[in-house]
């Protein structure tokens, strides 16, 4: 047979298969083995055929006669797995699998197939790899059939199953070693772990303007870098007493902290736009001190002017009574730039209030001061049916040197005289 003549013997032998005349059909392929050699497409749809009818044997010799030929072919490979997963020959599978994954590591259904084969022999990590691997490539199949989408439910639960049952391990297995050490020193190893098993996210800076670089992106700040917050949470009664004179007298000395311009788009803070759910009563904003305002609470300007505040010309202190009103939420936002560290002082908290920060979530506590990174993830909570209330400022990023800090306070009026006010604001 010429090409042209084992070309129309492959064509007659397909149709007369397709028309279920597979007595003539497996003829027409064996003829063209006699006269034109070991054809691998002959070989495959002889394997095939031998497939439907229960000859897995024959099927698998067929198959490996026509890898011999061409051992590019993946099918070819696919194929003989199914011979061998039906004969019951789990190593021969796996040798077939690796033969098609050794031409593609991407291919779809030979990592389903790996998947399957190793979570029927109990190779729970090989098949929870194998998932993870096809569940990585689901969304690239635009319209999944329902055995697809039945398939791809499988992977996420029976992958879900294996890190769970991971995760009770290592707290099992850890916690002896863990209960040596203070939530403290463990706090970043935690975070780390719990990432590791799908339990939180890191969260990195996203800064609007002037990005420090090489500072860690702590949610939280460690107590140890603010010696002077015991100071601070003494003295909450006294802050507390000057709020309330405040809030005593008309409500129109606090202003909505969201004051967007005319024609600004809607967006997530819409809802809180020009609107007392989140008021703010400043004391010193973006650098600049409101004598009236800190004349009127001089306890609290002093306690807090006495603090090392991030000084910037037009950016910082930033100095200011907080207000939640009952039911209100911040959403997820950023800030500008991660030169500050935030100080919260809670002052008046009802129950159900918190604060997220990254992947940590924490409680309001009258008294209570922490220190966060602003331009780490955050948002907040009021769920409670009562006002809450805390004093809110900024200081220097206590990962930064007093170089650094002079520095940057340089920058900014130099930033301002040259027209890039909004290159890298440290506003609140």
């Amino acid at each position: 047979m010429n090409q042209m003549e084992v070309e129309q013997a492959l064509r007659a032998a397909a149709g007369a298969r397709q028309a279920g005349q597979i007595d003539r059909a497996a003829r027409l392929y064996q003829d063209v083995l006699t006269q034109a050699g070991e054809h691998p497409v002959a070989l495959n749809a002889l394997g095939v055929m031998a497939l439907a009818a229960g000859s897995f044997a024959q099927a698998a010799i067929l198959f490996r006669r026509a890898l011999a030929v061409d051992a590019s072919a993946i099918d070819l490979w696919l194929n003989l797995a199914t011979a061998h997963r039906h004969e019951g020959d789990a190593g021969g599978e796996r040798a077939a699998l690796l033969g098609a994954l050794g031409l593609d590591q991407r291919h779809f259904m030979a990592n389903v197939r790996m998947a399957e084969l190793c979570e029927r022999t109990g190779d729970a990590t090989g098949a929870a790899e194998k998932w993870r691997g096809v569940l990585a490539m689901a969304p690239l199949i635009e319209e999944p059939t329902p055995a697809m989408a039945a398939m791809f439910a499988h992977a996420r639960s029976f992958v879900e199953q294996q890190q769970a049952g991971f995760a009770a391990a290592v707290d099992a297995d850890l916690e002896m070693v863990r209960a040596e050490h203070t939530p403290a020193e463990r706090r970043r190893f935690d975070a780390s772990i719990d990432h590791l098993l799908g339990r939180r996210q890191i969260y990195p800076n996203v800064c609007a303007g002037l990005h420090m670089p090489f500072l860690p992106a702590d949610e939280f700040f460690e107590r140890r870098h603010f010696p002077w917050l015991d100071q601070l949470e003494a003295a909450t009664g006294t802050i507390t007493a000057e709020y309330l004179a405040l809030r005593s007298g008309t409500d129109g000395e606090f202003k909505p902290y969201v004051a967007m311009e005319p024609g600004t788009p809607a967006n997530k803070w819409s809802p809180l736009d020009h609107r007392l759910d989140w008021g703010a009563y400043h004391l010193w904003k973006n650098g600049t001190r409101n004598d009236e305002a800190c004349a009127r609470c001089p306890q609290t300007a002093a306690l807090v002017e006495a603090l090392p505040l991030a000084r910037i010309p037009g950016r910082a202190p930033t100095v200011f009574f907080s207000v939640l009103e009952p039911g209100a939420h911040l959403p997820a936002h950023t800030g500008v730039s991660n030169v500050r560290a935030i100080i919260h002082l809670p002052l008046v908290v009802p129950q159900d209030c918190t604060f997220r920060v990254g992947g940590e979530t924490r409680t309001w506590r009258v008294a209570e001061a922490w220190a966060f990174d602003d331009t780490i993830e955050h948002e907040a909570w009021n769920r409670s049916g009562e006002r809450r209330a805390i004093l809110i400022f900024d200081v220097w990023n206590p990962h930064l040197t007093r170089a650094e800090q002079t520095l940057l306070a340089a920058f900014y009026p130099v930033a301002d005289r040259h027209g890039y006010a909004g290159q890298g604001g440290a506003g609140d």
